[in-house]
């Protein structure tokens, strides 16, 4: 299992053992580079952790427990969560600021639980047999353990072809689960507890609608800010930032330049084809800050070679080959140096970034009066930066804006794109094809806070975007896999959980102003920020899909992967529609495809590649893991594979 996620670190690892518990970790030294070797134990040695992540508060902490009589060995965040939990039990999860996926075995209680951070970013997952319990970072650490079974879960798969990808607890493999964000599960004798230390809350409607737009501006400012500075600052390896071209990277990127002592270093992805190149923006960013900047030039022969490597990373299928040119980005960072990056992602969650809020402030309006000459225009503001508007299409924008408007649904900000995404599902091998076109919404909709009721509509929207797109698509496939697969950590200042409570208060017509979206944040950084970026139109970060697999040489993989002979052998979809799919690629050269095709494409490729690699030739990974090893054996047995009870070993 170590040997599974030794990318993930590569600097070191370690294990201990008694008669109950096995704990192992590959390290990714960034802070106490010498003295935070892992798993680690608190003085006495009844309570042993094994993280991944950063407590980026554990200064404060550390004080703060110190004070209350704990004595420290090390330097390491990693001590602090041990010292926090014996303080504070399961309180200390409420305390943290961070990110995180944290193992820990109390001895004394003989209680092993599990927790993740309040957003998702870092991945964990487990799997129960009988009465054991296996967890890891990734799946494919899972897999080694061949009581754990390697088949799609049908619910897992409705999931990632309603919401892009399954929501946690849910994953897209049978017996497989994932922590659900904001929570920890204590497995003890009497069986598997939940405890949830947090979960994204808003005020009831109306409420402070009388705040003041500069002061908010200024007390956004202000949390960024720090955010920003906490994240570039603990750490003891060299930090880097990416530039998007947006406002997001460049709001963070400029927070570092203003601070730092030392020269900053920023990273940018760029495109071959023009339609998706951000390049003049970034250029101009990095030139207003003076960063010694490197860039990387993505092409569709790039996106095809590299498919195979990303879908093993992200264990999952996906429906856009956006992850890939974000794993080759990783790559040139690891490649410079850099461990770490602070991204802007998290922006357009916490802030009413994205064109779906948007479109459900604009099918609102259009419900309220639907003969208003101000329709057509209205549409027009929300894609400036799309060749093919929905207005040229009338029925098109008919339909889209014209349906799922009941202000009373929940979700009714997403119902538009939950459909569009189903209309991959017809392809489905029959044997898949289920009466459960609702059932992943209904699901998710559940656990849905009961007060969720009373919030204004943008924050229903915003906390569905949280529970499904950010956590288990931009956090994970796009984000933490892509990243680790170079063994990169990516830090997130707006996901912080102070910027998070901040903005959460904030006024609905405050973050989308008009049809002006993320309006607070322009305001409050408009004087670090060139005005070209702040009043640029947004515009999603957007890759070649199909074109990139339907040049002059297809890619050698999918002669196989795709052949009816694999699409009938794997199972899931249709091989007589893949081949039409196929065929009609073939035809335009994956141009000008609309985007439910696209996304058919993306989720045959992925499905197919994920399918061989990890269910018909699944290979365990070579088990050595990577650097200095240190061993904890605490088991009765006198001596057990050479290394004497009770001795530490590294």
């Amino acid at each position: 299992m170590m040997g599974a996620l030794r990318h993930r670190g590569p600097d070191g690892s370690g294990w201990y053992l008694d008669d109950e518990v096995a704990l192992g970790h590959t390290r990714l030294s960034i802070i106490d580079v010498r003295g935070g070797t892992q798993p680690m134990a608190g003085e006495d040695e009844h309570v042993w952790v094994t993280f991944n992540g950063e407590i980026f508060n554990y200064v404060e902490l550390r004080d703060e427990l110190r004070a209350r009589g704990h004595r420290f060995r090390t330097a390491s965040d990693t001590e602090v969560i041990v010292h926090a939990w014996e303080e504070w039990d399961t309180g200390c999860f409420a305390r943290f600021n961070g990110q995180w996926a944290i193992a820990l075995w109390d001895r004394r209680t003989r209680r092993l639980v599990l927790s993740r951070d309040r957003f998702g970013i870092h991945p964990l997952h487990y799997a129960q047999i009988g009465r054991r319990v296996v967890f890891a970072s990734e799946v494919k650490a899972l897999f080694c353990d061949p009581a754990v079974p390697r088949e799609l879960d049908p619910d897992g798969v409705d999931e990632l072809l309603t919401f892009w990808s399954p929501a946690a607890p849910q994953t897209l493999f049978t017996g497989v689960r994932q922590v659900v964000p904001g929570t920890c599960l204590i497995f003890d004798e009497a069986g598997v507890h939940t405890h949830e230390y947090w979960h994204p809350t808003f005020p009831d409607r109306g409420a402070e609608e009388s705040q003041d737009l500069r002061e908010n501006a200024e007390r956004l400012r202000d949390a960024v800010a720090e955010a920003t500075r906490l994240r570039f600052r603990r750490s003891d390896v060299p930090v880097g930032a990416y530039l998007s071209g947006g406002i997001d990277s460049a709001v963070t990127a400029a927070t570092i330049a203003a601070t730092a002592e030392t020269d900053v270093h920023t990273f940018s992805l760029r495109f071959a084809d023009a339609e998706f190149d951000e390049g003049p923006h970034q250029q101009l960013m990095h030139e207003r800050l003076g960063t010694t900047h490197r860039e990387l030039v993505v092409s569709g022969r790039d996106i095809a070679d590299g498919l195979p490597q990303a879908v093993w990373q992200a264990e999952t299928a996906f429906l856009r080959s956006a992850p890939v040119p974000m794993m080759l980005l990783s790559q040139l960072v690891r490649a410079e140096g850099y461990k770490v990056v602070v991204t802007g992602e998290g922006a357009d969650e916490v802030l009413a970034g994205y064109d779906i809020f948007r479109e459900a402030k604009v099918r609102a309006f259009i419900a309220r009066d639907p003969d208003s000459p101000m329709r057509r225009r209205a549409i027009e503001l929300l894609y400036p930066w799309m060749r093919r508007s929905p207005t040229q299409v009338p029925a098109f924008a008919q339909s889209f804006f014209g349906s799922d408007v009941d202000e009373a649904d929940p979700a009714v900000s997403h119902r538009p794109r939950w459909r569009s995404t189903a209309g991959i599902k017809p392809m489905l091998h029959p044997s898949r094809r289920t009466e459960r076109e609702q059932a992943a919404a209904s699901r998710l909709l559940d656990t849905m806070p009961a007060g969720a009721s009373r919030w204004d509509p943008l924050s229903r929207a915003q906390w569905l975007e949280m529970r499904t797109l950010l956590s288990g698509y931009l956090l994970s496939t796009q984000g933490d896999r892509m990243l680790m697969a170079n063994s990169v950590e990516g830090r997130f200042p707006f996901l912080d959980h102070h910027v998070f409570a901040l903005a959460a208060q904030f006024p609905a017509r405050q973050k989308i102003l008009g049809l002006d979206e993320k309006h607070l944040l322009k305001r409050a950084f408009s004087d670090l920020v060139p005005r070209e970026i702040v009043q640029r139109p947004k515009q999603p970060y957007r890759v070649p899909d199909a074109s990139s697999f339907f040049g002059d040489r297809p890619p050698e993989w999918m002669t196989e992967d795709v052949s009816p002979r694999a699409v009938e052998d794997a199972g899931i979809w249709n091989p007589r529609a893949v081949e039409l799919l196929i065929e009609k690629c073939r035809r335009v050269q994956g141009h000008g495809m609309g985007n439910t095709d696209s996304m058919r494409l993306m989720a045959v490729l992925t499905s197919q590649l994920l399918h061989r690699m990890f269910i018909r030739e699944w290979r365990a990974p070579a088990p050595d893991p990577p650097g200095p090893v240190t061993c904890f054996d605490r088991r009765s047995a006198e001596r057990t594979a050479g290394i004497e009870k009770g001795t530490h070993h590294e």
